[in-house]
């Protein structure tokens, strides 16, 4: 594998990128990858490579983190049974009361709080968000 310096990697065109992407990686550049993003990623490659790379211990947390799971954490299991969830909508308030098999609303259980905010709004809409219990915009 060929190390270029940074002065190197600035003034390489579409193809010399594309190059030193392939000896890099062992694989062609993302498809329309653009020059810019090709350049911050072998600059940041070569100079990691130049100083030692990443510290042991932030691997080792960056290990970690790549283990745990990514977005399993579901509204119904953040939500303890015995709950009660209000909403007004229209005038009415509506009332979801949490249990063991999923929501009560108006006395039957489903297993999504989406299927329950679509059936009072005639619209598509997240339950959690209809709910209040995640805000627009949060984890962006």
């Amino acid at each position: 594998m060929t190390l270029h310096t940074l002065e190197e990697i600035s003034h390489l065109d579409r193809d010399g990128l594309s190059a030193a992407w392939r000896d890099l990686h062992g694989s062609a550049p993302p498809p329309r990858s653009s020059q810019v993003f090709m350049r911050r990623v072998l600059s940041f490659e070569a100079q990691a490579q130049q100083q030692g790379g990443l510290p042991k211990a932030l691997l080792k947390e960056l290990g970690k983190a790549a283990s745990k799971p990514v977005g399993k954490t579901t509204t119904a299991s953040r939500l303890k049974p015995g709950g009660r969830l209000l909403r007004e909508w229209n005038g009415v308030t509506q009332v979801v009361d949490v249990t063991e098999d999923g929501f009560l609303w108006n006395g039957e259980t489903y297993r999504s709080l989406s299927i329950i905010a679509r059936t009072i709004t005639g619209s598509h809409w997240s339950g959690p968000r209809f709910f209040g219990l995640n805000k627009p915009g949060a984890g962006k």
